[in-house]
């Protein structure tokens, strides 16, 4: 495969990701992945052996994901201009950072236009964590610990695997990462049978998640975010998801974390930082801008990568 091959999809993927984002009306892979997910779950998280059936049923999944890629683009290989426009078409599948920007905005427009209630609901479509009860500081604390996870999760991993494994590798990771977020609970549904789907989402998610972290200290010349990252990345209950967040934190000199309740339960979840100030929209728009140009780094990264 030429370098061209993977060039162009990254770089015709990412600007449709940024002038469209995820559009309800269009049919996407990770929403098929889901299905298969709920199916296979729904038929297999039951009786004995529950940690056995879904570590097969994740790895299952996640091969043959790789396989189906490997073999569609197999054939495509030889009509170029079809290959090109199909891949484009998967890159800008496999991103999430613009869906990521306007899902958070949509959060802060219901809570000045619309109300706390509103924004309350919308905020449960981005978030595990029960939402309504939050006031308008723990409102935005959350947007902001979405925006900082996610771009890991949703692109700075995607590119990841992309740079080192072309589309097949990007979409067993999207299979890995949608595993993860559908079964990988520690509840008494979960516990046992997302067992290994979410071990194997901390596994690839390792670098991904530091490499993020330390692109956001990168773009902003923030130095704090450093600091954060070594003095709470770790303290996190993921031992991905911490270090984005530390960073942002860092970079904006608030404080994240803390108790929350999922699923009518109370965690106890570690503070990120130590300035407990409010946090403003502005502080929103602040990372969603970071949130950009990180993506916009990472590709310019993976392209020069082969490039040279």
């Amino acid at each position: 495969m030429n370098n061209y091959e993977l060039i162009i999809p990254l770089v015709a993927g990412f600007f449709l990701d940024a002038l469209l984002g995820d559009p309800y009306w269009l049919p996407h892979p990770v929403r098929l992945f889901g299905k298969l997910i709920y199916a296979g779950e729904k038929g297999l998280n039951k009786g004995r052996n529950k940690k056995l059936k879904g570590g097969l049923f994740a790895i299952v999944l996640i091969a043959v994901t790789y396989f189906v890629f490997f073999c569609v683009f197999e054939l495509l290989e030889n009509l170029k201009i079809l290959y090109l426009v199909v891949a484009s078409l998967f890159v800008f599948y496999g991103l999430a950072n613009r869906s990521l920007i306007v899902e958070s905005l949509k959060v802060i427009r219901k809570l000045n236009g619309e109300g706390i209630v509103e924004a309350r609901k919308q905020l449960s479509t981005i978030v595990g964590r029960e939402t309504k009860n939050l006031n308008e500081n723990q409102m935005r604390i959350a947007v902001l610990e979405t925006l900082s996870e996610n771009l890991s999760d949703g692109v700075v991993a995607p590119l990841f695997y992309y740079a080192f494994g072309g589309l097949p590798a990007m979409f067993a990771y999207k299979m890995v990462n949608t595993l993860d977020s559908m079964i990988g609970y520690k509840n008494e549904r979960f516990v046992h049978f997302g067992y290994f789907a979410a071990k194997i989402d901390d596994v690839v998610n390792y670098i991904p998640s530091r490499v993020t972290a330390f692109l956001m200290v990168l773009i902003t010349l923030n130095f704090r975010g450093l600091k954060f990252m070594y003095k709470y990345g770790r303290k996190h209950s993921s031992p991905n998801a911490g270090f984005p967040e530390a960073a942002l934190a860092g970079i904006l000199n608030c404080r994240f974390g803390g108790p929350n309740y999922y699923s009518g339960m109370l965690v106890e979840k570690p503070f990120i930082g130590n300035h407990s100030r409010a946090v403003y929209n502005k502080d929103i728009y602040k990372a969603c801008i970071i949130n950009f140009f990180v993506a916009l780094m990472f590709s310019a990264a993976v392209i020069l990568l082969w490039w040279v």
